[in-house]
């Protein structure tokens, strides 16, 4: 699986590359075509990359915080963390509206990091909860914190100049303006050697503690990993939802659910899907562009509305098959003790 990815993921990319409003031609390239290869290099190739790390970072921090919360709905969507690093950047815009993209991109860091600790904090205190209340515990409290990024904005007339961040699209790709999103790098590496540390704090904190992994320190340092990379891609692309929702689950469904086995795989497939998205968007309506939030909005949608279900009537056959368990085990043992009185 893991090559197969890795083969449909080259040939998507490379074919990208020659996709676009402004003609690239193969041929304009190896003559040397001073002005194609501007068009390559600031523009195809930017985008490519912001691409490829926006599929890798999105994946992989969607399996992080599903395994961290034991929840396979929980992502970067569902768990506030795209919401609080939109507010990061409406707080660089309001303070600091002459900072750079950087100064930007430390903000939403931060908000990112404390949204995404304070959603995780909260449902760890929740008595009762399911598969399905934890992520809408977190889509209400993104939603709430989009709701105060928006009055902030309208009040201090910011709504057009945060639109930029509110619909994904990377059509604003450019040489010079992209390069944060390279964090995604060392932070997917820095999961990959903690991989281990993340499948035994998912098991909850006795067993942590029982194997000799400090809960609370592992917890927040993948939750950190999460934010920040979401935080990256949000400075850079914009909002882009679902990618760490689906991409993990659909994965898991061929490969399992630890971290280490499934995190190379996650990564390629997330890459795929995102380049597919892509261009899909920029072939639908040529010559013009639809953003990359919109067709991956429609199709997360349809594919999360079909793993809700699955997972719902999984766990009630598991509940039921639990039941039935325990009833022939408590049949047998009644037949066992009326052998025993007779």
């Amino acid at each position: 699986m893991t090559i197969i990815l890795a083969v449909v993921l080259l040939i998507l990319a490379v074919w990208s590359l020659f996709i676009g409003v402004l003609d690239v031609d193969v041929s304009e390239l190896l003559r040397g075509d001073a002005e194609t290869w501007r068009i390559f290099l600031i523009s195809r190739l930017p985008r490519l990359c912001a691409i490829l790390c926006t599929g890798v970072g999105m994946s992989v921090a969607g399996l992080i915080m599903q395994q961290l919360c034991m929840n396979k709905f929980v992502s970067p969507t569902t768990g506030a963390t795209i919401s609080s690093a939109q507010f990061g950047i409406l707080v660089a815009l309001l303070f600091m509206p002459s900072s750079s993209l950087w100064g930007r991109a430390v903000f939403a860091f931060i908000c990112a990091t404390l949204g995404t600790w304070a959603f995780v904090w909260f449902i760890q205190h929740i008595q009762f909860k399911d598969t399905v209340m934890v992520p809408l515990v977190g889509i209400m409290f993104g939603n709430v914190i989009s709701g105060v990024t928006n009055y902030f904005a309208y009040k201090y007339e910011m709504t057009q100049a945060l639109s930029t961040w509110l619909v994904g699209h990377f059509n604003m790709v450019l040489r010079g303006r992209y390069e944060i999103v390279y964090l995604v790098v060392p932070l997917v590496i820095l999961a990959f050697i903690f991989a281990n540390h993340f499948n035994i704090v998912g098991m909850g904190k006795d067993f942590s503690q029982n194997l000799g992994v400090h809960y609370n320190f592992v917890l927040f340092m993948g939750l950190t990993i999460a934010a920040m990379i979401t935080a990256a891609i949000v400075v850079v692309v914009g909002s882009i939802s679902y990618i760490g929702l689906i991409v993990p689950n659909l994965v898991a469904m061929f490969k399992g659910d630890k971290i280490r086995g499934t995190l190379v795989d996650t990564a390629l497939f997330g890459s795929v899907f995102v380049l597919v998205c892509d261009m899909i968007g920029r072939v639908v309506i040529f010559p013009y562009e639809l953003p990359i939030e919109l067709i991956i909005g429609i199709l997360g949608s349809l594919i999360f509305v079909v793993m809700l279900i699955y997972r719902l009537n999984h766990g009630r056959k598991a509940i039921r098959l639990g039941a039935a368990h325990s009833g022939s085990r408590a049949a047998a043992i009644s037949v066992g003790k009326e052998g025993d009185a007779k």
